[in-house]
C-alpha cells in the first residue's frame, strides 16, 4: 500500500493504486476494482482522493466509496458517542444509592443518541446496569415479602390468644425461634449493599414492622409467664388475656360470668331496584368492552378498558351483586396479565423484525433479493412494526437499528428504481421511433401488390411493438393510441384487399353450390374452380379460422356431389354378376386347399379358379367311383418335386396378370404357358418330361369340358428374304406367368391418365390410325399378333377374393417345398453316417442343382468305406464354404486364407462355385464327423437352393 501525501494524486498514481480502476473499460470492471482494493482497508485519506476523482466519472463505482466513507464516519461519530455514553453508565455504577428511573432513562437516551449498545463496552456496561437494577428489585421484593412474614407472625400470636393457655405454652418456643429468624433476615436486608437504592418507603417500613412485632412478642410471652404462675398459685393475679384467664378461673372453680351478646348491626338501607338495575347494567357495559379488548389481544385498548371499569366499579361497586363482582376481579387480573405480557411480546416480535432487516443483505451468494422483491419485503416488515407498537410500549432501541437496517437495505431498492427508470426511458424512445418507422413504412408501402410480404411485414412490426420493453401505465396509455393510429394506416391496404378476397371467394362458393347441385358433375368445372380458389387463397391470405370456414363453406357441395356419386356407384358394383360369383366359388376352394396343406389338390384348385377367370363354367363334380380318386384326392407329393418347385418358386413368381386368364383349351394352356410353379427347366430332362406331362394330364382332368378352338393366325406379309434359312422366329405370345399373383387382366391403368385417356398407351388411340395400329393383325405393320381376349370385367370382391387366395397359395407352395428341401438334406447327411448308399434322396429329391452324374458320384462315396484323406476333404469342406458364401469357424479362418490365396495363383482351375459337387462327394467319402456334418449341412442347405 502506497503512503499518501498532501499533494493530488494524477490519475496514473490512483489507477496504480487501486489495480487499474480508472483504465477498466466498464463501470462493472471499475466496481469490482474497486470494491477489490476497499477489501484491503486503504486509509480514509486515500479513499477521499480517489472518490474525488472518480465521482466525476462513474458514479457507480464512487457509491462504493461514498457508502464507505460514510461507514467510517458513522463509526468515528458513534466511537464519541460510546465514550460519552459509557462514561454517564460508570458514573450512575459508581454511586451508592441508584435509582432505578436513572438506569433505566440511561438506555433509552443513548439507543435515542446512536450509541452502539451492542458493542463493547456499552454491551458490558448495560449488563452491569441490569444485573444492578434487578438486584435493587428483588431487595425491594424481599423487603415487602418480609413486612408480611412479620403480620403472618403476629397473627400466629393473637390466634394463640384466642386458645388455652396451655396450647400457648406448648407453642411458645417454635414461635420464639421463628422470631429471632425474622430478626436475622431484617439484620441481612439492611446490610445489603444495594439497601441505600431502595426507595426511602422501604426503611420505615421494615422499623414499624420490626418493632410492633417485638411488643406483640414481649406481650404474649409475658401474659403466658403471668398464666403459668397463676395456674401454679391460686393467689397470683390472672393473666390480661381473657381466654386463659376464664379458663384459670374455671380450674379455681369460681364461677365464669357470661359474655355479653354482640350489639345487632343495623340494617342495610333498602336501595331501589331501578338504581341497582343502573348500576349492574354500567358495570356489566365496561366489563363487556374489557372482555372484547382483552380477547383481541389490544394491550393500549385492553388498558383503557381495564381504568374505566374501576372508576364504574367505584362509584357503583355497593350496588353490584357477587357474581358480577367476581366477574370484574377475573377481567381486571387478565387485562393486567395481557399487558404485561403485550409489553414482552412486542419486544420478542420487534428483535425478530431486526433480524430479518439486517438479514436481508446478509443472504449467501446468488440468493440475494432483486428490486422489487426487496420493495416488498421492506415495506411488509414496516407494517409489521407499525403493529408490534400498536400492542406495547415502544422500544426505540430496537427501533434505532431496524431503521438503519432498512436504509441499508433499501440502497438496492433506490438502485433498481435508477435502472428501472432508465429502462422506462430507453422502451419509450424505442416505441415513439417504432411509431414513426410504421409511418413511413405505410407510406412507402401504400400501393403494394404482394399482400404476403406486408401481412408479414405487419406481424413483424406488431412483435416488434410487443417486445419493445415496459413502460409506465402512464407513458403507455400515451404511446397507445399513436400505434393504434399509425398501425391501421398501415394495415388499411391489406383489410381492403382481404375484403375483396372474400367477396370474390363467397361467389366461388355459390357457383361450387350450382355445379354439386347438377346432376352430372363436371370434373374439369370443378378442377377449374378449385385452381381459381387456391390462386386466391395464395394471393390473399386471411385469418386463420376465417379462411377455414370460408374452405369449408366451398368444399362441403363438391364433396357432397362426390360421395353421391359414390354412393351411386357402390350401389352398381353391389349387384354381383354369375362371373363373379363363380371366381368367388373357385377363390373359395383354393382357400380349403390351401388349409389341406396338399400341394396336388392347391394345384388343382389354382386350374380352376383360372378357369373361372376366364369365364368357363365349372362342369360338375363327377360321381365318385372305387376305380380311383376323384379330381382334387388327397395326393402325395415327392420331396424332390417340393424342392424344385420351392427352388425355382425363388427365381419365379408368379405375377398380377392372373386375375384374367386368356381363354383356351386346357391343353393348350399346358402346353404353351408355363405353370404356376413348375420350374422353367427341371434338375435334368428326364425330370421335365415328368412333370410336363403330369401338369398336361392334371389339367385335362380338373377341366373336361372342351373349350371352344381358338381363332386361327392371321397370315402376315413380310418384307425382306423370306428364304427359311433367314426367317425369322414368331414373337411369343404373353405368358400369363410373368406378373405376380392377382394382378388384374383388364389391364388397370396402363397410361399415366388410365383406361380411355389421351395418354393411355393400353387403350385405343383418338387419331384416324385406330386403336391396333392397322387391325387385324395389330402393330404398325401388321406384324403385332391380335390380342387375346382377358373375360369379363371382375367386380372389385371378386378381384380381391382371387389374388389373395393365389397370394395364399403361393406361400403354401413355398413352405412344402421348403419342408421337403429339408427332409431331403437330412436324408443325405443320415446316409453318410450310416454309409448307406440307399438312403439316399433321388435326383428329383435333391431338386435341380445336383446332377445325376454329381448324385452317382455322392452314392459311391457314401456305399464305400471312408477313402478320403482328412486334409482333402478338410479342404474340400472350405472350398463348399467357399461356394455357399457361409461363414466358417474361427479355428479354421487361417486354413480358409490360406486357400483363397492359393486359388488366386490357380486362375485357370475350376472356381468352388463350379465344383461344389465333386467337393461335397470328397467330404462324403471322409469319415463322419458331428462338427463337419454341421459345417456340410450349413453349406448344402445353401448350395441346393440356387
Amino acid at each position: 500500500m502506497t503512503s499518501t501525501s498532501s499533494k493530488p494524486h494524477d490519475l496514473q498514481a490512483l489507477d496504480t493504486l487501486t489495480g487499474g480502476a480508472f483504465t477498466a473499460p466498464t463501470s462493472g470492471e471499475r466496481a469490482a476494482r474497486i470494491r477489490d482494493w476497499l477489501a484491503g482497508n486503504p486509509s480514509s485519506e486515500q479513499m477521499q482522493e480517489v472518490f474525488k476523482e472518480l465521482s466525476g466519472r462513474d458514479k457507480g463505482a464512487a457509491r462504493l466509496l461514498r457508502e464507505k466513507l460514510d461507514e467510517i464516519k458513522r463509526a468515528k461519530g458513534q466511537e464519541a458517542i460510546a465514550a460519552e455514553w459509557a462514561q454517564k453508565a460508570e458514573t450512575l455504577l459508581a454511586q451508592s444509592k441508584l435509582n432505578i428511573a436513572d438506569a433505566l432513562a440511561w438506555q433509552r437516551d443513548a439507543a435515542k443518541a446512536g450509541a452502539p449498545l451492542s458493542r463493547e463496552p456499552l454491551a458490558g456496561l448495560k449488563a452491569q446496569l441490569a444485573e444492578r437494577v434487578k438486584g435493587i428489585e428483588d431487595l425491594q421484593h424481599r423487603a415487602q415479602v418480609h413486612r408480611e412474614a412479620a403480620v403472618l407472625l403476629a397473627q400466629r400470636f393473637e390466634v394463640l390468644s384466642t386458645k388455652g393457655w396451655k396450647d400457648a405454652q406448648a407453642a411458645e418456643e417454635s414461635l420464639r425461634a421463628d422470631v429471632t429468624h425474622w430478626q436475622q433476615q431484617a439484620a441481612d436486608i439492611v446490610a445489603d449493599a444495594n439497601w441505600n437504592s431502595l426507595d426511602a418507603k422501604f426503611a420505615p417500613q421494615l422499623d414499624a414492622s420490626k418493632s410492633q412485632l417485638l411488643v406483640v412478642s414481649d406481650s404474649f410471652h409475658g401474659a403466658l409467664a403471668q398464666a403459668v404462675a397463676a395456674a401454679a398459685d391460686a393467689a397470683a393475679p390472672l393473666p390480661p388475656v381473657p381466654v386463659w384467664a376464664d379458663e384459670l378461673r374455671a380450674a379455681r372453680g369460681e364461677v365464669v360470668a357470661p359474655k355479653p351478646a354482640a350489639p345487632a348491626r343495623p340494617a342495610a338501607p333498602k336501595v331501589d331496584p331501578a338504581v341497582r338495575a343502573a348500576a349492574q347494567d354500567a358495570v356489566q357495559a365496561a366489563l363487556a368492552k374489557l372482555e372484547q379488548e382483552t380477547a383481541e389481544g389490544h394491550g393500549k385498548a385492553s388498558a383503557g378498558a381495564a381504568a374505566a371499569l374501576r372508576a364504574v366499579l367505584k362509584e357503583h361497586g355497593k350496588l353490584v351483586d357477587a357474581p358480577l363482582e367476581a366477574r370484574v376481579h377475573a377481567a381486571l387480573v387478565a387485562a393486567g396479565e395481557l399487558e404485561g405480557w403485550q409489553r414482552w411480546s412486542a419486544d420478542k416480535v420487534r428483535e425478530d423484525l431486526v433480524a430479518k432487516a439486517e438479514g436481508l443483505l446478509k443472504r449467501p451468494e446468488g440468493q440475494a433479493l432483486g428490486g422489487r422483491k426487496m420493495q416488498e419485503t421492506l415495506r411488509a416488515l414496516r407494517d409489521q412494526w407499525k403493529q408490534a407498537d400498536q400492542g406495547g410500549v415502544p422500544n426505540h432501541a430496537l427501533w434505532k437499528r431496524f431503521d438503519e437496517a432498512c436504509n441499508e437495505a433499501h440502497k438496492v431498492v433506490e438502485a433498481w428504481l435508477e435502472k428501472v427508470r432508465a429502462d422506462a426511458a430507453e422502451h419509450r424512445a424505442l416505441r415513439v421511433a417504432l411509431i414513426e418507422e410504421v409511418k413511413a413504412w405505410a407510406a412507402a408501402h401504400a400501393g403494394a401488390t404482394d399482400l404476403k410480404a406486408h401481412n408479414r411485414a405487419l406481424h413483424q412490426f406488431a412483435d416488434r411493438w410487443r417486445d419493445a420493453g415496459h413502460v409506465g401505465e402512464k407513458v403507455f396509455a400515451e404511446l397507445q393510441p399513436l400505434w393504434n393510429e399509425a398501425f391501421g394506416a398501415a394495415r388499411a391496404p391489406f383489410e381492403t384487399a382481404q375484403k375483396a378476397s372474400v367477396e370474390r371467394r363467397q361467389a366461388m362458393i355459390a357457383e361450387a353450390t350450382e355445379l354439386g347441385a347438377q346432376p352430372m358433375l363436371r370434373i374439369d368445372a370443378v378442377k377449374a374452380l378449385q385452381q381459381r380458389w387456391q390462386a386466391e387463397a395464395q394471393s390473399v391470405p386471411l385469418d386463420r379460422r376465417h379462411e377455414q370456414k370460408l374452405w369449408d363453406a366451398f368444399r362441403a357441395p363438391i364433396d357432397e356431389a362426390f360421395n353421391r356419386k359414390t354412393v351411386e356407384r357402390e350401389k352398381a358394383s353391389a349387384a354381383m354378376s354369375e362371373h363373379d360369383r363363380h371366381v368367388l366359388e373357385a377363390s373359395k376352394a383354393l382357400d380349403a386347399a390351401n388349409a389341406g396343406g396338399d400341394a396336388q389338390k392347391i394345384r388343382a384348385a389354382i386350374a380352376g379358379l383360372e378357369a373361372a377367370l376366364r369365364g368357363e363354367v365349372p362342369a360338375p363334380a363327377p360321381a365318385t367311383t372305387s376305380d380311383g380318386p376323384s379330381v382334387g384326392a388327397t395326393g402325395v407329393e415327392a420331396p424332390g418335386q417340393a424342392a424344385a418347385e420351392f427352388g425355382e418358386s425363388a427365381e419365379q413368381t408368379p405375377g398380377s396378370s392372373d386375375a384374367e386368364a386368356t381363354p383356351s383349351a386346357p391343353a393348350a394352356a399346358a402346353a404353351d404357358a408355363p405353370d404356376l410353379v413348375a420350374p422353367a427347366d427341371g434338375a435334368d430332362a428326364s425330370a421335365r418330361s415328368d412333370s410336363a406331362a403330369h401338369e398336361a394330364g392334371e389339367a385335362a382332368s380338373v377341366a373336361p369340358a372342351a373349350p371352344p378352338k381358338p381363332a386361327p393366325k392371321p397370315v402376315v406379309a413380310m418384307r425382306g428374304d423370306d428364304r427359311p434359312s433367314s426367317k425369322k422366329a414368331e414373337a411369343a405370345p404373353a405368358a400369363r406367368g410373368t406378373g405376380r399373383f392377382g394382378d388384374r387382366r383388364d389391364g388397370g391403368r396402363p397410361g399415366a391418365g388410365g383406361p380411355g385417356r389421351p395418354n393411355d398407351r393400353g387403350g385405343p388411340r383418338p387419331d384416324a390410325r385406330g386403336g391396333d395400329r392397322g387391325a387385324p393383325g395389330g402393330g404398325r405393320f401388321g406384324d403385332r399378333p391380335p390380342r387375346e381376349d382377358r373375360g369379363p370385367r371382375l367386380g372389385d370382391a371378386a378381384f380381391r377374393a382371387q389374388r389373395e387366395a393365389l397370394e395364399r397359395a403361393d406361400m403354401a407352395l413355398r413352405k412344402l417345398a421348403a419342408q421337403a428341401h429339408g427332409e431331403a438334406l437330412t436324408q443325405v447327411l443320415g446316409a453318410w453316417e450310416q454309409r448307406d448308399a440307399a438312403r439316399l434322396p433321388s435326383v428329383q429329391e435333391l431338386g435341380r442343382a445336383v446332377t445325376p452324374a454329381v448324385r452317382t458320384q455322392w452314392s459311391q462315396a457314401v456305399g464305400a468305406a471312408p477313402t478320403a484323406a482328412a486334409s482333402d476333404a478338410a479342404e474340400a469342406l472350405l472350398r463348399l464354404e467357399m461356394a455357399a458364401e457361409v461363414p466358417t469357424p474361427a479355428e479354421q479362418l487361417d486354413a480358409r486364407r490360406a486357400l483363397q490365396l492359393k486359388l488366386l495363383t490357380k486362375r485357370g482351375d475350376p472356381t468352388p462355385a463350379q465344383t461344389w459337387g465333386q467337393d461335397a462327394g470328397k467330404v462324403l467319402a471322409a469319415a463322419h464327423d458331428a462338427a463337419t456334418a454341421r459345417r456340410l449341412q450349413n453349406a448344402l442347405k445353401a448350395l441346393l437352393r440356387k
